[in-house]
């Protein structure tokens, strides 16, 4: 039987991407949408043919699990609600903007035995797995030093309302490098110091933010988490490192698989990338958790790790 999935809110940007690869597989029905917001609810649901319904207690009733795109600061609220429900959850990043909210939603999956998983597609990258595969047979010996990017286009909309969002560009672009760096080195930073800017915009929300992290092992890194990329940029961002051992050096450039075209007669230029969905990757990973009553292979205790990285970025320019 097709495990029954309800979206909560399509405030974010990846939940059309979530519903197309929903859609494509043969162990999941998606059975509605709810959303707080009820005409862009609605609106969005019309569009995507599926159900619009009247209140996140009847998504619930009806669901096995849940996909959480709402904005950040309504994740733990509406995670906690599922988790008391009894419905397995998969959240959008970062799973939440305050500790507390990330003890009181991981308590609350742990005391209801359903499984949950922070969105983090990069982590099924090929490029990124055969990274972390060459850095753990020794290939550039010992990690001294990793320089990483994930910089992109400002979403503008509840992205840049701190009420919504937590912050600005810091909170929304550190947390995917910062799960990788985790996942790459087996550790948490012992020290987080961050310097955010508002060059690009001028506005009270930072669009740059530049993070240095220290590890436990003595590893160190930098990790450039801006909205630094105007709109007309040729792609949305990039995530990049370039992973310093005392053997050598090898760099990744997660999004770099893309043709250029440059048409003829004319002066446009499109960018066709290739390989895999990542999307899809991980969506599937996600069934097949639930489906083998399993962990999923990147949890909410991943996800809260993460964001407690951004949060001690703001919590050091108090300091």
């Amino acid at each position: 039987m097709p495990l029954r999935v309800g979206l909560v809110t399509c405030a974010h940007l990846h939940v059309l991407s979530y519903i197309q690869c929903l859609k494509t597989r043969s162990d999941a029905d998606v059975i509605g949408i709810w959303d707080h917001d009820q005409e862009r609810g609605q609106a969005f649901a019309l569009k995507q043919g599926i159900p619009f319904l009247p209140t996140y207690e009847t998504l619930l009733e009806q669901c096995d699990a849940v996909a959480i795109g709402s904005e950040n600061n309504l994740h733990a609220t509406y995670g906690i609600q599922a988790a008391n429900a009894g419905k397995h959850i998969i959240c959008e990043k970062p799973l939440v903007t305050r500790e507390e909210e990330g003890e009181a939603f991981l308590q609350a999956v742990s005391q209801a035995g359903v499984r949950l998983m922070t969105a983090f597609p990069c982590r099924f990258s090929p490029a990124y797995q055969s990274l972390k595969a060459r850095v753990a047979a020794g290939e550039i010996g010992s990690v001294r030093a990793i320089c990483a990017t994930n910089r992109g286009t400002c979403p503008f909309g509840w992205f840049v309302n701190s009420e919504l969002s937590g912050g600005g560009a810091m909170i929304d672009h550190v947390v995917h490098v910062a799960d990788l760096l985790r996942d790459l080195l087996g550790e948490e930073p012992r020290a987080v110091r961050a310097q955010v800017g508002r060059n690009m915009y001028g506005q009270e929300w930072e669009d740059t933010a530049m993070l240095t992290l220290e590890y436990p092992s003595g590893v160190f890194a930098t990790l450039d988490s801006s909205w630094s990329r105007p709109s007309t940029y040729r792609t949305w961002g990039d995530v990049t490192m370039n992973v310093v051992g005392d053997l050598g050096v090898i760099e990744l450039d997660m999004f770099g698989q893309e043709v250029q075209h440059y048409h003829a007669g004319d002066v446009t230029h499109t960018v066709a990338p290739y390989g895999p969905n990542l999307d899809l990757l991980m969506v599937e990973e996600f069934l097949k958790a639930i489906a083998e009553n399993r962990e999923p292979l990147v949890t909410g205790q991943d996800g809260f790790a993460a964001a407690k990285v951004a949060i001690a970025g703001y919590r050091s320019l108090q300091a």
